[in-house]
């Protein structure tokens, strides 16, 4: 791979091209596309680890994508700073960290409410459908779209399909943001077979012919059927997300009183070493522990970032070559990698295992199963131009005019009603699920 090709400014669909606008590049356009796109705007209602609570300290899906790209810019920055001989002339090193922020925007606009647990929820159901023969008339590629439902295969039919220009190129990013935000390029049918991360994929089969598109201009090398390399700068959007992700929850932990800030503090400090703040060297014993945090946790940032940095140059050879095995993480050495090791372990312990959060993903198992019975079901008793019941026309009814046709392919019926139910935010997908099934939910 080489950098020319891996950051083309061209788009994805029917584009008029224009002059170039003064001060904004392509990049530029890109973020600003994903910051006003009704999707994200609705990962504020969305939870991220915890239920979203009244506490406005908790993080929701939106702020944890604003923090990460944040991260995403700076570590896109120090690269290219660093690799700035390798680039194309017209890049700076402010369009490599434009391109990896952009990415990480987006990298969790297409997760369903509830966050993994929705995810799984979604799964389980369609894994009971195809009990019931619901998938029979798909072939096996096109069963796995659902039986193995990804996040990530959502977000991207939902910048390249749905928001914008529906099914003319959705968002119109440049390819050089669609390969950053491309975790996994591979369908489902390759997940089980990549070692990395097995079972996740990031494309559905209607998105198939896209994602070859943009292998092909970013120079992406194939390696197997339905299967390319990833783009190096992959590395960087999911670092920022695990340097956020390992610190943030401790942050929730605390606020929902499951740590205790000893025990995070003393992470810290051992990441950061004697590198501290005055600021924070100032605090007494009056000031808060938020704010005590929130320094401590800004050093400990910029550490890791550095770190994160350092080792993606390390490893250009091996990014551009599409062999770098794992996530940067794992190449990153000393005190950073120690620091998100413990981070993530501590969250294992003591935050997943909250009771509220179990009772919440219980929670998330019953409401997606009413909607997804009532939407599928109203999809199922109509195909093949059967006339499908009062209940279920009215359900079609809710979806105006991106309700699926009798005549479509189930694979692209069912796609439809998932690309509404993923959409929903938690508070809708439960009003919405209490409403249906009048007023009570089952049991």
């Amino acid at each position: 791979m080489d950098w020319q090709a891996l950051l083309n400014r061209e788009r994805l669909g029917k584009v008029v091209h224009g002059a170039e606008e003064l001060g904004r590049s392509p990049f530029h356009k890109d973020h600003d596309r994903v910051i006003f796109s009704g999707a994200f705007r609705r990962l504020g209602r969305k939870t991220q680890v915890h239920p979203v609570t009244s506490n406005d300290h908790i993080h929701t899906r939106l702020t944890h994508s604003l923090e990460v790209s944040c991260v995403g810019r700076s570590l896109g920055m120090r690269v290219g700073e660093t690799l700035r001989d390798s680039l194309p002339a017209w890049c700076s090193p402010a369009d490599l960290g434009m391109v990896v922020q952009s990415a990480c925007l987006a990298h969790d606009i297409g997760n369903p409410p509830f966050g993994h647990s929705g995810e799984d929820a979604i799964r389980h159901w369609f894994q009971q459908a195809a009990g019931k023969g619901w998938l029979d008339a798909m072939n096996e590629a096109e069963r796995l779209d659902f039986l193995t439902f990804e996040g990530n295969a959502q977000g991207f039919r939902l910048l390249t399909q749905l928001e914008y220009h529906q099914f003319e190129g959705g968002m119109r990013l440049t390819y050089a943001t669609l390969g950053a935000y491309l975790k996994y390029p591979w369908s489902a049918q390759h997940a089980d077979s990549q070692g990395y991360k097995k079972h996740k994929f990031g494309c559905y089969q209607s998105e198939l012919p896209l994602l070859e598109q943009i292998a092909q201009k970013l120079g992406l090398p194939q390696l197997g059927p339905q299967r390319w390399a990833r783009h190096p700068l992959v590395y960087l959007m999911e670092a920022a997300d695990d340097i956020c992700y390992a610190l943030i929850d401790l942050e929730d932990g605390l606020e929902m009183d499951l740590l205790d800030y000893a025990e995070v503090e003393a992470l810290l400090l051992g990441l950061v070493g004697d590198d501290l703040p005055d600021t924070y060297r100032q605090l007494g014993p009056a000031d808060s522990r938020r704010r005590k945090l929130a320094i401590l946790r800004g050093k400990a940032i910029e550490h890791l970032t550095n770190a994160a940095a350092r080792a993606f140059v390390e490893q250009q050879t091996a990014l551009l070559a599409g062999t770098l095995e794992g996530d940067l993480v794992e190449h990153i050495q000393g005190p950073a990698k120690r620091c998100v090791q413990s981070a993530k372990e501590i969250a294992r312990r003591k935050i997943f295992q909250d009771k509220r959060k179990t009772l919440h993903e219980i929670g998330a198992y019953t409401t997606l199963e009413v909607l997804l019975n009532a939407f599928c079901g109203a999809a199922l008793e109509q195909h093949g131009g059967r006339t499908p019941s009062f209940k279920h026309r009215r359900i079609l009814d809710l979806l105006g005019n991106n309700a699926p046709q009798p005549h479509w392919p189930l694979h692209t019926a069912f796609l439809r009603m998932v690309d509404f139910i993923a959409g929903m935010t938690d508070s809708y997908a439960s009003d919405m699920a209490r409403e249906m099934t009048g007023g009570a939910m089952p049991v």
